[in-house]
């Protein structure tokens, strides 16, 4: 975790479950990643590293099965056809939660973006990053894949 420069967090933290709007116009929560593994990112439009970092979250999803790993976002944006856009932009595709209250954000403790949390399968936070990471290189993909329980 410390390559990444991620801070790891109390053994047995649970994460704080959620339910929340997505961009596609349904509905998504913690209980639809159960049993997966979790990089969950919480970010904004105006904020220039969360623009700077989005494309390698993108890119880590791609490389990693989707049927043990996620890669979730959680913004306090509002405007669904501002989200698109900046998501157009930059060619990325992934999963938006609309955190409109802030109640996750609060949850999890979050005080600055972007804010990125490692989420084990069985729901425990192993770890926090502050900032932007370039979340596709090979550092972020092996601990991903340590997460997994895979070399």
């Amino acid at each position: 975790m410390t390559a990444m420069g991620m801070a790891r967090i109390p053994p047995g933290t649970s994460a704080a479950s959620f339910d929340l709007p997505s961009l596609d116009g349904g509905r998504m929560g913690s209980k639809d990643f159960a049993g997966k593994v979790v990089l969950l990112n919480f970010w904004a439009t105006w904020c220039g590293p969360c623009k700077d970092e989005m494309p390698s979250l993108g890119r880590l999803r791609e490389q990693l099965d989707p049927n043990v790993f996620a890669v979730v976002t959680m913004t306090t944006d509002v405007q669904a056809d501002g989200i698109r856009r900046f998501l157009a932009q930059l060619r990325v595709t992934l999963p938006v939660l609309f955190d409109e209250q802030q109640d996750v954000s609060r949850a999890f403790m979050v005080r600055g973006l972007p804010t990125t949390f490692l989420i084990a399968a069985d729901g425990t936070v192993l770890a926090r990053a502050v900032g932007p990471r370039e979340w596709d290189s090979a550092a972020a993909v092996a601990l991903m894949q340590q997460a997994l329980g895979q070399k």
